[in-house]
């Protein structure tokens, strides 16, 4: 009997995503559990695992998109698996690659699949790599994000230059013209999504920006006298997001309104506080969301903060670390970024811009002096925020950090 393999429910407003790589090919049989396929979304990359043991028969091709409840893969559970032929004679069992001994080996060395991480591990499936044949700069000689990035690119760059002594590239090679001017390279699935998403929101909804500044003298004395002491309790930094997070709540309650959406020609207030946090990958921006942060400590915001940056490096964030946030903050500033303009997060009505922390002179009183300032920017959606409610909003935030005591200070 055939099994349809369909593509399931990966998260709210998620309706497609893309078959990046197949772990198990047409004519493989897999056991229940055995990973079948990565599915990229806008969101996040999940893999698909089989239920039934049986043998595989891929319906569509790598990097095609599907939508939600598409059949991608059947399998037939009426075959079992092939019988294992005994050998005339015994073989020496092959040696075992302990942590130990992948350690005794040089930096630079070729790394053993078992070793790799799983970040490291898809980039090298997906880019179709060799990791024995990449030197490894990490800890004992370890493959690294950066060098399997690195190894892809070259490869990209390789196969350019040799294009013309080969048939004609299909559409997903990368291709560099004749004259090595430019190489034309296919757009990642997730890159292609977020670039989606992006006009996407631009599409639907009235995005306007408004900005402020803030004295950051505050918070900056405040973090210096405590951190010790926050350290030495909790285990963790005390940051500057977690201040930025407490504000965004205070704001959010006191304007209600930019803590919703728009549905359809619904609006849905939310009056719950899941604040999304954008974080820079490797491979493209990821919003992980701090659930309740109106009900969480200081601590409590770093550790969720430390948490969803280590995943994200990783790989190893889920879709439902990335779903269901009602505003979200970006910090461009952790860049060098000084002013921007934040796209929304759909179906988010606003999004709060960070920016680069620059010593500036501002007039204090009749005095002018140096201090710390930052940019705020708002972006939000007009249709429904009205002009007076994202200033208000702003100034609180603004508020807020220019005096921190104004914050549930738990520390």
């Amino acid at each position: 009997m055939a099994i349809e393999v369909k593509i399931p429910a990966v998260g709210e407003s998620i309706t497609s995503g893309i078959v990046s790589v197949w772990h198990k090919k047409s004519g493989d049989f897999v056991n229940a559990g055995d990973t079948l396929f990565t599915l990229e979304t806008d969101k996040v990359s999940t893999e698909i695992t089989a239920e039934k043991a049986g043998v595989l028969d891929a319906l569509v091709p790598e990097g095609q998109e599907v939508k939600i409840g598409e059949v991608v893969a059947t399998i037939d559970d009426s075959k079992s698996p092939p019988a294992k032929s005994e050998p005339a004679e015994k073989k020496p069992a092959p040696e075992k690659i302990s942590v130990a001994a992948v350690g005794d080996r040089g930096p630079g060395s070729a790394t053993p699949a078992t070793a790799l991480s799983p970040a490291v591990r898809r980039i090298v499936e997906e880019e179709r790599l060799e990791p024995e044949g990449i030197s490894g700069t990490g800890k004992d000689g370890r493959l690294t994000k950066g060098d399997v990035l690195a190894a892809a690119q070259n490869k990209s760059v390789g196969d350019g230059v040799a294009a013309s002594a080969r048939p004609a590239a299909s559409p997903t090679e990368d291709r560099q013209s004749q004259d090595g001017r430019f190489t034309r390279k296919r757009m990642s699935p997730l890159r292609r999504k977020i670039a989606a998403q992006l006009v996407m929101a631009q599409q639907t909804a009235a995005i306007l920006t408004t900005f402020n500044e803030c004295d950051m003298s505050a918070v900056q004395e405040l973090r210096a006298k405590s951190q010790e002491a926050f350290m030495k309790k909790n285990g963790v930094k005390l940051g500057f997001m977690s201040f930025f997070i407490k504000a965004t709540v205070e704001a959010l309650k006191a304007v209600p309104v930019v803590n919703g959406r728009i549905e359809d020609e619904d609006f849905i207030q939310n009056n719950f506080y899941d604040i999304g946090v954008a974080v820079g990958t490797e491979r493209g921006l990821v919003v992980p969301v701090v659930r309740d942060a109106d009900k969480k400590g200081f601590a409590d915001l770093e550790r969720d903060i430390a948490d969803y940056a280590t995943k994200a490096r990783e790989g190893k964030l889920k879709i439902e670390d990335l779903t269901g946030g009602t505003f979200t903050i970006s910090n461009g500033g952790v860049y060098g970024s000084l002013l921007s303009t934040p796209i929304l997060n759909p179906p988010q009505s606003g999004i709060l811009g960070m920016h680069k922390i620059m010593p500036r002179p501002v007039a204090i009183g009749e005095k002018v002096e140096i201090r710390p300032m930052m940019y705020l920017a708002l972006s939000y959606d007009h249709r429904a925020i009205d002009g007076k409610e994202a200033v208000t909003f702003l100034i609180k935030v603004k508020e807020c950090i220019e005096d921190p005591k104004k914050l549930p200070l738990d520390f």
